[in-house]
């Protein structure tokens, strides 16, 4: 997919009072409500309509949906019965299981919850069939593009809304969601049914309908319910919560990693487990002690208990099905429970109940499940002892085929192009000598393009400690300097964090997809104990252009440039000046004699723009002398023409002249050069740059 630049410069943390309304109307929950009380009439979202676009975007649906209100599904529809507990999370026949334990989650914090589910709404004499729910998203908005002679691929994307600019190539679609900024979406509450009962998430207590209204927000946010399914339960938990996510290998998890979870339960911080599978096969797969392969589970509780004399660490898992439960020791009705003290077992709230949630010995937790994931509601929550708080600063970037999108660092030739932020680290932590920041990078809106077929890329990043110059660093850099750390591995998920201490001093931290050429928005976060200082090492816009060469004889003249003066003089007559045809005539009649470059004809548009540049730059970075230069190497050649463009104004002029391949034939170089002398001849300040007549010789000479 195709994406446009978002400069990386560093950006508050969001804060969810200031949550921003998303339906297209540009009226917010309260407006739209009032409106449909004034009319009398129930509220329907046009944005998300009851139809099966919104249920599925790769095949019909299995069985007919009905989309119902909850008052046509059961005579007392409430919002929240009891309150919002883990119990009122059961999953239909949709595979977000990620999902569901995040919300299982959720429910253990009412403060979060509230701010996520505004408790305020119901099924009582203000009812007008809307609902609405506060999400920090990080779907990211979209903004598609094409590079030159791909113009049908965008128009045909089917993004809504969209705009179409032939000069640049430009397809901007509707810009709905953004990271980094909490969203307030709105619904009508309409469900998918099938015989009367609700298809997918669904409370326990059959009249109670606030998760099942917080599922359908969410599958409007990411475009569809089916977009929902497979994830990841962090990223679920980052977006409700604005959080911070760490993920664990228990099998290789720290040694106080009991600790870890207890402390981050305390802190009411939302936690999710899973069991690896080996094959598509193994997906929800059970074990012989009732655990599910490839699925996603809450983690409810930690706690130590008196048994026989010693104690013993227990930890709470619940499977979101509702149902199936882990059957080994420390189960509901395993025998362990019989020697422990009923006073205990209340304080544990332990009850043999087929609710999905059961209790069972850490030891065995930690043989059973593979992969931990704590979203910390507070970045102090992070650190492991002593509470800090911490530093958070966030960047918001893409990767662009052709000129940011270079690629790991297994591409030098290209790894050098995408976007670079600079951190400075002044201060040391207390009582260390070392500075301690976590850098998290997320790539946006992967789920809800998958309607058009993108998947998850595989991301990560580099950190290299930086000689102490400002500017964007070239490849010759990175060919001789290593990295000094990286992300502890390239994977598919949606954010890789991990945890680093580096001295003081300036770094260079580059992300990157694995692969070169491919294209996301991304968002990078990092969050430091002590402050940092961040930047984004992006070229300011500069022009140094020479003053333009006089025509002087030459005392040397080559035999090529006699023929081309004669040539000149033939057509041109007595006062010297040729016409824009004459002149497309002449050069490339002369340029065709030319044995170290190979070309096209030079276009009638070339000429009328009367500039001349031929082989010094050009060949300088036509490395195999095939009459195109590589779109990554522009900066360079443009830089070395005189002109030094920042990323935006480079992925312009890639995504304007450069083709399918990435190249950029001889002729469009020209173009572009032509247009950026144009652009800057009359802009206040730079008066000096205009240009003097030029003559046949000038045409034919660098300005640089």
């Amino acid at each position: 997919m195709p994406y446009l630049y978002q400069d990386s410069k560093p950006r508050p943390a969001a804060h969810p009072g200031d949550a921003r309304g998303t339906h297209s109307s540009e009226k917010d929950y309260e407006q739209l409500k009032q409106e449909c009380l004034r009319r009398g009439v129930l509220f329907e979202d046009s944005d998300f309509p009851a139809c099966n676009s919104s249920l599925f975007f790769s095949e019909n649906p299995p069985i007919p949906f009905v989309w119902k209100r909850p008052g046509d599904i059961v005579k007392d529809p409430k919002f929240i019965l009891g309150g919002a507990t883990r119990t009122d999370i059961c999953q239909g026949d949709l595979g977000d299981c990620w999902l569901l334990a995040a919300i299982a989650s959720l429910t253990l914090n009412e403060k979060t919850l509230a701010r996520v589910v505004p408790l305020d709404q119901n099924f009582g004499p203000d009812y007008a069939g809307i609902f609405h729910f506060r999400v920090r998203s990080g779907t990211g908005s979209v903004t598609h593009m094409c590079p030159k002679g791909v113009l049908n691929y965008a128009v045909n994307t089917g993004v809504g809304n969209a705009v179409l600019s032939v000069n640049s190539c430009t397809i901007l679609s509707k810009q709905f969601w953004q990271h980094n900024e909490w969203l307030d979406v709105v619904i009508d509450d309409r469900l998918p049914t099938f015989k009367g009962r609700l298809v997918f998430l669904h409370s326990a207590e059959l009249n109670e309908f606030w998760s099942a209204l917080l599922e359908k927000a969410y599958a409007k946010l990411n475009g569809s319910y089916e977009s929902l399914k497979g994830g990841s339960t962090i990223e679920a938990m980052e977006d409700f919560t604005g959080g911070i996510g760490e993920m664990y290998d228990v099998k290789t998890a720290p040694d106080n990693f009991y600790e870890i979870l207890e402390k981050a339960l305390k802190r009411c911080s939302m936690v999710g487990c899973s069991i690896d599978t080996s094959s598509a096969a193994e997906s929800e797969a059970r074990t012989p002690f009732g655990l599910v392969k490839g699925h996603a589970y809450s983690v409810t509780g930690i706690e130590e208990v008196s048994y026989r004399g010693r104690q013993v660490q227990l930890i709470r898992i619940r499977n979101p099905w509702g149902e199936v439960e882990w059957n080994g020791p420390w189960s509901d009705n395993s025998a362990e429970w019989r020697s422990v003290s009923p006073s205990e077992q209340r304080r544990l709230s332990q009850a043999a109940r087929d609710d999905g949630e059961f209790w069972m010995k850490f030891e065995d937790f930690k043989v059973h499940f593979d992969k931990v994931e704590i979203c910390n509601l507070t970045p102090d929550a992070l650190e492991d002892s002593t509470a800090h708080k911490w530093e958070v600063t966030i960047h918001q970037g893409s990767w662009v085929r052709g000129a940011t999108a270079g690629g790991c660092r297994n591409f030098l030739e290209t790894f050098w192009t995408n976007p670079q932020i600079k951190l400075h680290l002044t201060e040391k932590d207390d009582g260390q000598d070392d500075c301690t920041f976590i850098a998290a990078l997320m790539q946006k809106g992967r789920r809800k393009l998958k309607k058009l077929g993108a998947e998850m890329l595989t991301i990560g990043y580099s950190i290299y400690e930086s000689p102490g110059r400002d500017g964007h660093f070239g490849k010759d850099f990175f060919r001789y300097h290593p990295s000094k750390a990286r992300s502890k591995t390239y994977i598919n998920l949606r954010e890789v964090s991990h945890r680093f201490k580096l001295p003081p001093g300036d770094y260079i931290l580059i992300p990157t997809t694995f692969e070169p050429h491919q294209e996301a928005d991304f968002c990078l976060r990092i969050f430091s104990e002590k402050k940092a200082i961040t930047e984004d090492l992006d070229e300011s816009v500069a022009i140094d252009l020479p003053e333009p060469l006089h025509p002087t004889p030459s005392p040397q003249e080559t035999e090529e440039e006699k023929q081309f003066r004669a040539l000149f003089e033939q057509i041109s007559g007595k006062d010297m000046e040729i016409s824009a045809e004459e002149l497309e005539y002449v050069l490339n009649a002369v340029l065709k004699k030319t044995k170290n470059i190979k070309f096209k004809n030079l276009s009638l548009i070339s000429c009328r723009n009367i500039i001349s540049l031929m082989d010094s730059i050009f060949l300088q970075f036509d490395f195999d002398k095939s009459g195109c230069m590589s779109s990554y190497e522009l900066r360079g050649a443009l830089k070395a023409a005189g002109y030094q463009l920042n990323n935006y104004l480079l992925q312009l002029i890639v995504l304007r002249y450069s083709d399918e391949q990435f190249q950029i034939e001889f002729d469009d170089f020209l173009n572009c050069l032509i247009r950026l002398e144009n652009a800057s001849l009359y802009q206040p300040g730079n008066e000096h740059l205009k240009k003097s007549d030029l003559d046949a010789r000038s045409f034919l000479r660098l300005r640089c």
